[in-house]
C-alpha cells in the first residue's frame, strides 16, 4: 500500500506542472488578543518578548502564595510591567534570533514546567545558578540556542502563574500557537513540553479546555514531552515530610511547591499554613496546576516509609507532626491526568515521549521507589496511555529532571524528532 502511495505520487509529479510555492502569506492575529507591550531588549539570547492579554471571558485570575515566593521575577517582572503577581488571562511570547528567517518549515513554541520561566527554562539555565538547573554548575546556553543555530524558528511562552490552572494554560498554548501562525503564514507549528508544561501542550491537542475555551485548532504537527507525568506522580504525598523541608516558612524554607500537608511543626511550634496546600483549604487554593499532576503509585512503588507521618501524609490525618487530607482528597479536588488521557490525543498529532533515567538531583529529595528522573517516574514519563500516533519514546540514562531541558543528549533527541 504504502509503495503504491508513492507511485501515485510520483505520477502526479510527473505529470503535472508543479508550480513555485506561493511565500507565506501572514495573517491578522486573533481578535481576542491583545498585544500589551513589546521589550526588544532582552537577556538571555532573546530577539524580543511581547506581552499579551487574552481578553476571552472566563479567564480566572488565580491566587499567589501571600509571601510572595510565587511572584514573577528577573526580566518577567519588567515585562510583566511590574506586576509579581500578573493576571493569568496575560502571558508572555518570546521569540528567538532567527523566528522570522530560520530554514526550517515547522516553528517550534517551548512550553516551560512548574515554577519556572522561559529564560531558566530554554536559555540559560544558569541563571539561577549552579544547582538550579540540576547539575552542580549550569550552562548558560539552552535548547533555544541549540534549535535556533540549526535553522529552527523557535518561540516560547511564559505563563503568569508558575503554578497556574493547565486548562487555562493550554488555552494561552493555543493563542500562542495562533500568533505564530499569523506571523508566519504556516499551517502547523511543533510543541515541546517540559515536566508540568506537558499538561498544556497535550490538554491543547487534546481540547481539554473549561467550559468556555476553544477547542484544538488542527494546528499542531508534532508534540514532544520531557519529563511529562503522562502517568501523573504522586511526590508531593509519597515524600512529604523531605519535600515540607523545602516548603515550610517556620523550619526556614520558602520553595513555590505544595505542601501534602495544612500543619506542620517547625522548632516545636505548630504552625497552620492553608495557602501552602496542594488541597483547596479554608478558601485558598495556590497550586491548581500541580494538583491536576496527582496519580497514585502506591500500589505500583509503594509508599516511601521512612518519611515522618508517612502514611497520614499519604492516606490523610493526623500524624505526630504533621495534618494533611491525602492524596485521594487532592486528587477528588481536580486531577486532570485520568481526563487527559481519556480525551486522547488526534491521531494526526505525533507524539514523542522522553524521559530522564537519571534520579539524582542535588539538593532534591529524589524520587528513589522506582527508575525515575529524580522526580517523575520513567513509567509515567513514557506512559502512552490515550495517545492516538506516539512515534517514538526514549530514555536518556544520564539525566535528571532538571536536566531534560538542557543536557546535550536530550538536545540531539528533540532535535532527530523535530526534524
Amino acid at each position: 500500500m504504502r509503495l503504491l502511495s508513492l507511485v501515485a505520487a510520483a505520477a502526479i509529479v510527473v505529470g503535472a506542472e508543479v508550480a513555485a510555492p506561493a511565500p507565506p502569506v501572514a495573517a491578522a492575529a486573533p481578535a481576542y488578543l491583545t498585544n500589551e507591550a513589546t521589550f526588544s531588549t532582552v537577556a538571555n539570547g532573546w530577539a524580543k518578548v511581547e506581552r499579551y492579554r487574552d481578553t476571552t471571558p472566563g479567564f480566572a485570575d488565580e491566587q499567589y502564595p501571600p509571601d510572595g515566593r510565587g511572584n514573577q521575577d528577573g526580566q518577567r517582572l519588567t515585562f510583566f510591567g511590574g506586576v509579581a503577581q500578573p493576571s493569568s488571562s496575560r502571558f508572555l511570547l518570546y521569540s528567538a534570533p532567527g523566528w522570522s528567517t530560520g530554514a526550517k518549515a515547522t516553528p517550534v513554541l517551548l512550553v516551560h514546567g512548574a515554577n519556572d520561566n522561559p529564560d531558566r527554562a530554554w536559555a540559560n539555565p544558569n541563571e539561577s545558578g549552579g544547582f538550579g538547573c540540576g547539575s552542580a554548575t549550569c550552562p548558560s546556553t539552552g535548547l533555544m540556542q541549540y534549535l535556533s543555530s540549526r535553522g529552527y524558528r523557535v518561540f516560547a511562552i511564559g505563563f503568569a502563574h508558575k503554578q497556574g490552572e493547565n486548562r487555562q494554560q493550554a488555552q494561552q498554548v493555543g493563542d500562542a500557537i495562533a500568533l505564530i501562525k499569523s506571523r508566519l503564514g504556516v499551517g502547523q507549528v511543533d510543541l515541546v513540553g517540559w515536566s508540568k508544561g506537558e499538561l498544556s501542550t497535550r490538554m491543547y491537542v487534546s481540547s481539554v479546555k473549561p467550559p468556555w475555551g476553544r477547542a484544538y485548532a488542527g494546528d499542531v504537527r508534532k508534540l514532544i514531552t520531557l519529563g511529562g507525568p503522562n502517568g501523573g506522580y504522586d511526590y508531593p504525598f509519597a515524600h512529604g515530610y523531605a519535600h515540607d523541608l523545602s516548603i515550610w516558612p517556620e523550619c526556614g524554607v520558602n520553595i513555590n511547591a505544595p505542601s501534602p500537608h495544612t500543619r506542620m511543626t517547625c522548632y516545636g511550634a505548630y504552625t497552620y499554613h492553608p495557602e501552602l496546600s496542594i488541597t483547596p483549604t479554608a478558601g485558598w487554593d495556590t497550586y491548581p496546576g500541580q494538583r491536576q499532576m496527582l496519580a497514585r503509585f502506591d500500589s505500583t512503588f509503594g509508599v516511601d516509609g521512612s518519611q515522618q507521618d508517612w502514611y497520614t501524609t499519604y492516606y490523610g490525618g493526623q500524624g505526630f507532626y504533621t495534618d494533611g487530607t491525602g492524596i485521594q482528597a487532592a486528587i477528588d479536588a481536580g486531577s486532570m491526568i485520568s481526563a487527559i488521557q481519556s480525551a486522547g490525543t488526534p491521531a494526526s498529532v505525533s507524539v514523542y515521549l522522553l524521559a530522564g533515567g537519571s534520579p539524582t538531583i542535588v539538593g532534591v529529595f529524589n524520587e528513589n521507589r522506582g527508575p525515575s528522573d529524580g522526580i517523575v517516574f520513567v513509567a509515567s514519563a513514557l506512559n502512552s496511555t490515550g495517545i492516538g500516533h506516539l512515534a517514538a519514546t526514549a530514555l536518556v540514562g544520564s539525566v535528571n529532571h532538571l536536566q531534560l531541558g538542557w543536557a546535550s543528549a536530550s538536545m540531539s533527541q528533540v532535535t532527530s524528532w523535530l526534524a
